[in-house]
């Protein structure tokens, strides 16, 4: 008959067996934190973490050509914990494409190791790149918030027909679109009727709307939008306050006329606007 099995011997065949198993989970860098739009990927910890109230950052168009955003910046580096196999790059860049997409964000332009992402939520636009590096191992943030442009002045009917008696047209701010759609919010309201009260007052006038989009995105869906958005605002002066549709035509000029570099959100925010232009 066998002796009884030593626990103590047991004991150490089982805490070795488990540690053949064990991932070792490192500690967040002191201070860091997620940032509150993503989350980070399974089984990495924070390794480095920078935020500066006001800085600059190296973005993308769709193109792939350089530009700059401005705003508050978060720098969030992550690597992979100890005894984990690492996802690809293309899984790490897909998740976070995936997550941004579903909370009504966009994909600007990818590449191999690299995403450019965009969220624009009421006042605020975040600008995301995520940056994977040694195979998946390590990945980096770096998100701007940038504040949009606060409109303080509104446009009324005596100043509009001012300004088209002098030049023939009218930049307009104030109307509202939410991203890449041409629904008009329902905020666009004092403006639309300001438009009103100007074609009723100058009954002889008749207006061209153009539409107008920063550079972000491609040349063609930006002609496309800008002559949805264009068209929208008519249908609503004319559904909504009476206007002759006789007196109205729409057009969309999409990036092609900006009044503002695009280099930086206050100047797409002077380019994202619609024009009065005198018929």
């Amino acid at each position: 008959m066998m002796k009884d099995q030593n626990p103590i011997i047991l004991g150490v065949l089982c805490l070795s067996l488990l540690a053949a198993n064990f991932i070792f989970a490192e500690q967040d860098v002191p201070g860091s934190k997620d940032h509150p739009l993503v989350t980070r990927m399974s089984n990495y910890y924070i390794q480095d973490y920078e935020v500066k109230e006001f800085d600059q950052m190296e973005f993308v168009d769709n193109q792939g050509n350089e530009t700059k955003v401005e705003g508050k910046k978060y720098y969030i580096s992550h690597y992979i914990n100890s005894g984990v196999q690492a996802p690809s790059d293309v899984q790490i860049l897909r998740n976070f494409i995936n997550a941004i997409q579903k909370i009504g964000g966009t994909k600007i332009y990818e590449e191999s190791y690299d995403a450019y992402l965009k969220i624009e939520k009421a006042d605020m636009v975040t600008w995301v790149h995520v940056h994977t590096w040694n195979g998946g191992e390590g990945y980096d943030l770096n998100i701007i918030e940038e504040k949009k442009m606060v409109q303080e002045i509104t446009a009324d009917a005596k100043s509009m027909a001012q300004d088209i008696s002098t030049t023939g047209r009218v930049a307009v701010y104030g109307i509202y679109f939410d991203f890449n759609k041409a629904d008009v919010k329902a905020e666009s309201e004092p403006v639309l009727k300001e438009i009103a009260n100007l074609l009723k007052k100058n009954p002889k006038l008749n207006l061209y709307i153009v539409g107008h989009t920063d550079n972000i995105g491609s040349l063609t869906a930006n002609m496309d939008l800008s002559q949805r958005r264009a068209e929208a605002v008519l249908q609503v002066l004319v559904s909504k306050h009476g206007v002759d549709a006789k007196r109205l035509k729409s057009q969309g000029v999409g990036p092609l006329c900006p009044v503002a570099p695009n280099t930086t959100e206050e100047g797409r925010a002077k380019n994202r606007r619609v024009e009065l232009v005198e018929q």
